[in-house]
């Protein structure tokens, strides 16, 4: 279904922010909101989806802040020159 909607100004601008916060486009992100607010949901489905929320924000933190920053940072504050992560073992997963 195709519905067209007149937003007043503020709630238009709100969206949009929202959307770019969340790195969304804004179609999508207001079908997120409609669904949210029309479908009804149970106490278990709420959960999941601010779990799921929370773990796509993780994500894009992640992408956008790469984990040989916070190695470089910790390696910084040391009073060793010895660095404690060596950049060939920085990409290792243990």
């Amino acid at each position: 279904m195709t519905l067209t909607l007149a937003l007043p100004p503020a709630v238009e601008e709100s969206l949009t922010r929202a959307a770019v916060r969340k790195g969304v486009p804004l179609d999508a992100y207001a079908l997120r909101v409609l669904e949210q607010h029309a479908l009804p949901q149970t106490r278990s489905d709420r959960a999941i989806a601010a779990l799921q929320a929370w773990r796509d924000d993780a994500a894009r933190r992640d992408q956008q802040e790469p984990e040989n920053d916070l190695f470089q940072a910790l390696d910084a504050d040391r009073l060793s020159d010895r660095p404690l992560f060596p950049p060939e073992l920085q990409g290792v997963s243990w």
